[in-house]
Order: C-alpha cells, then sequence, then structure tokens
C-alpha cells in the first residue's frame, strides 16, 4: 500500500499547454489526480491564467498544496520573442506553420534577457542575451533590421 498522502507537502507539477485554451482532462488526470484535484477545475484555472498568451505553447508551474492548486506561467525564450513580436493572434487550428518574420529592438531582447536570467546558463548578461538572439534566429525574427547572428557578432567584439 502507498504511503499516506501528507495535505500540507509541496508538490510541482510543470505542464506544456496552449496559453487560453482549456487542455484535454486527459493529460492532466495522471498527473494530478493522484494529489486529489479534479482536472477540469485545474484546466480551467490554467486557462485563465494563460489567457494573454493567447495561442502560443508555453510552459505552467502547478503548485499544490493543501488540495488547492497556484498557476503560474513560465514562458520559454521562444515564447517571449513571438510576444514581443506582437503579432495578431491566430487560431493554431486553421494557421498553420506561421512564418514569425518581424522586427525587434535590442532594447526587447535584453528585456527578455533579464525575465530569463535566473533560468539561463550563462554566467553574465551578455551571454543570456547571446541565448535570446540565438532563439530569435531559430524564430525566424531580425533584430534592429539586422540578422540575429550579426547582433551577436557585435557582441563578442565589445
Amino acid at each position: 500500500m502507498p504511503p499516506k498522502f501528507d495535505p500540507n507537502a509541496i508538490h510541482y507539477v510543470y505542464l506544456r499547454v496552449v496559453g487560453g485554451e482549456v487542455g484535454a482532462t486527459s493529460s492532466l488526470a495522471p498527473k494530478i489526480g493522484p494529489l486529489g484535484l479534479s482536472p477540469k477545475k485545474v484546466g480551467d484555472d490554467i486557462a485563465k491564467a494563460t489567457q494573454s498568451w493567447k495561442g502560443l505553447k508555453i510552459t505552467v508551474e502547478l503548485k499544490i498544496q493543501n488540495r488547492q492548486a497556484q498557476v503560474t506561467v513560465v514562458p520559454s525564450a521562444a515564447s517571449l520573442i513571438i510576444q514581443a513580436l506582437k503579432e495578431p493572434q491566430r487560431d493554431r487550428k486553421k494557421v498553420k506553420h506561421v512564418q514569425h518574420s518581424g522586427n525587434i529592438t535590442l532594447d526587447d531582447i535584453i528585456g527578455i534577457a533579464r525575465k530569463m536570467r535566473e533560468r539561463s546558463g550563462a554566467r553574465y548578461l551578455s551571454g543570456t542575451c547571446k541565448e535570446i538572439l540565438g532563439t530569435a534566429q531559430s524564430v525566424g525574427c531580425t533584430i534592429d533590421g539586422q540578422a540575429p547572428h550579426d547582433v551577436i557578432d557585435g557582441i563578442n567584439s565589445g
């Protein structure tokens, strides 16, 4: 028999969801069902918390204590860049393979790097900026009209 469930223990569950949408409860149930939570109610809470990230895939942290789930959005670098591009919201079921060919400023990159700083593997903020610029290159956008790799070369040369 498994050990008795401690209601005061804090459990963290990380999920990857589409912002603003109620995810499939079948994917939530095996993760939070054993902790005594209703997957439907938690799915509604996640949809409410991710409303500003509508249509983007986003990571969500559930802090579960006393059979209460607290939802926190943990944005990735790619989703922060796509949000900085200020593209119109899209219906992900109808529009596929979107090219993010917009232009963002270096100040936006530095702001994103500051948000991502504690989760970065870099030692300095310049290294975190380079990580974000690499992500911007894979997303397909430009920085102040330049290719992201040219900006990385500029940071390397000082």
